[in-house]
């Protein structure tokens, strides 16, 4: 018997036509999609379909949006019987986990995840923060080329894999950050292209505000484990959900201590619940030895069912 992961992607994965050949294809996405819709107030079969790009890529659409494509991959997958043993998600993904495990009605995440974008973006004025990647240090290198910039606050934020860490902060750090990185022998320094430093304490004001939020809406027990992003550890009450949502956006992301947590728990196949592949490369460079599969539409949905089930 296989055991199962699920893993959900975070912002960055999204894309123009993300959903649009499932939707066609399933009566159930077009339920999900007609409920998003509902909820939102605009629609998102549209906006995640056709665009515009730069509309979709406004971080108060992106999470929403995100999370309902990797809802509708989610109920489909469920639907064919293919359950996990356990949830994870990358950042925003935390929160399609959450929902995952029960903890959050569909409509609740929705709005969560829309009013954490617009905390978010409240939080640091467009343009003076940054996130960058650094190939090629481990993360006591980063720590330490963070710890000596002397232009503002930086710090790490996503400890995707080995030799790939995110850096955060005001621009002028994370940009000395990259020069010394360079300097200390990093392979390449990437600026991502978000408009919000996030997992950093310049996002703290914001937690304070989602913590407030979180009071408002129904917290259930998580139903199957959820390995958090801010200890790697697994959820198993509300209270821990509630903390782990708020500390997760001013504290680094844990993620390759959070596969390591799974494959060490036996699980031994990671599915990608749409869209993108970025997890699967990132578990990929963390254990070798798993097996990876991502859908995201209808073609990667038939051939991981007959992966599966052994055809």
């Amino acid at each position: 018997m296989k055991k199962i992961a699920f893993v959900f992607p975070g912002q960055g994965s999204q894309y123009v036509g993300m959903g649009l050949k499932l939707y066609e294809q399933f009566d159930v996405v077009k339920e999900i999609y007609k409920r998003a819709s509902a909820c939102l107030g605009y629609d998102t079969q549209q906006l995640s379909f056709y665009g515009p790009k730069e509309e979709l890529d406004k971080t108060y659409h992106t999470q929403p949006l995100l999370l309902t494509a990797s809802v509708a991959v989610y109920e489909l997958l469920t639907l064919n019987n293919i359950v996990p043993r356990i949830v994870a998600g990358h950042s925003l993904g935390e929160y399609t986990a959450l929902y995952a495990a029960g903890v959050f009605s569909f409509e609740d995440v929705l709005l969560l995840t829309q009013k954490r974008a617009q905390l978010m973006q409240e939080a640091v004025p467009a343009g003076k923060g940054l996130m960058a990647a650094i190939l090629g240090l481990d993360r006591e290198a980063v720590d330490r080329v963070c710890l000596s910039v002397s232009s503002g606050y930086v710090s790490a934020a996503n400890y995707n894999c080995p030799k790939q860490v995110v850096i955060a902060g005001e621009k002028p750090a994370v940009e000395e950050a990259m020069r010394l990185a360079k300097q200390e022998g990093a392979k390449k320094t990437i600026p991502l292209a978000v408009s919000v430093p996030s997992h950093c304490s310049l996002m703290i004001e914001a937690s304070e505000k989602l913590a407030k939020y979180l009071d408002t809406i129904s917290i259930k027990k998580p139903i199957i484990p959820v390995v958090n992003n801010a200890d790697a550890m697994v959820l198993s009450t509300e209270e821990s959900v509630k903390s782990s949502l708020v500390r997760q956006l001013n504290s680094p992301l844990l993620w390759e201590d959070s596969v390591r947590i799974m494959v060490n728990s036996d699980i031994d196949v990671f599915i990608e619940v749409a869209p993108g592949k970025t997890l699967s490369g990132l578990i990929k460079k963390i254990d070798g030895g798993v097996a990876i599969y991502n859908v995201e539409e209808p073609q990667s949905l038939e051939n991981t069912l007959k992966a599966l089930k052994g055809e």
